[in-house]
């Protein structure tokens, strides 16, 4: 069934060796596999994000991938200290304070990869 298969997130990105260097390096995640058509994959808890070459402007303006987390705030410590940057919005329906939207039932952050695709944090309430 569905319900307990482990997923795959996969991400178009248009430079692989910057994505690559993103995902391992700065994230920190582990690598799990490359594939035939020149992709990788790499660990995400018990699931997975794989990176699917494509062309620029493939990537989504709209969050794509989101990371539950149980500290927000380190989290984002350890990340800004990697180099990520993360977005502030003060918006009618978002606003951010100290990068941190409090959505009611749960806190979220977002930044974006080293291709443009939109991450996030997610902290349940």
């Amino acid at each position: 069934m569905l319900t307990k298969a482990p997923t795959t997130t996969m991400l178009p990105v248009s430079d692989m060796d910057r994505a690559v260097r993103f995902y391992g390096g700065t994230l920190g995640l582990e690598e799990r596999a490359t594939t035939p058509d020149g992709g990788h994959v790499f660990a995400a808890g018990s699931d997975a994000i794989g990176l699917l070459p494509a062309e620029p402007g493939a990537q989504s303006g709209h969050t794509v991938l989101s990371f539950e987390v149980t500290d927000i705030e380190a989290e984002i410590r350890d990340l800004e200290g990697r180099g990520v940057t993360f977005a502030d919005y003060d918006t009618a329906d978002l606003k951010t304070v100290g990068h941190i939207a409090d959505m009611g039932g749960e806190r979220a952050a977002w930044f974006a990869d080293s291709e443009g695709n939109i991450l996030c944090l997610h902290q349940p309430a």
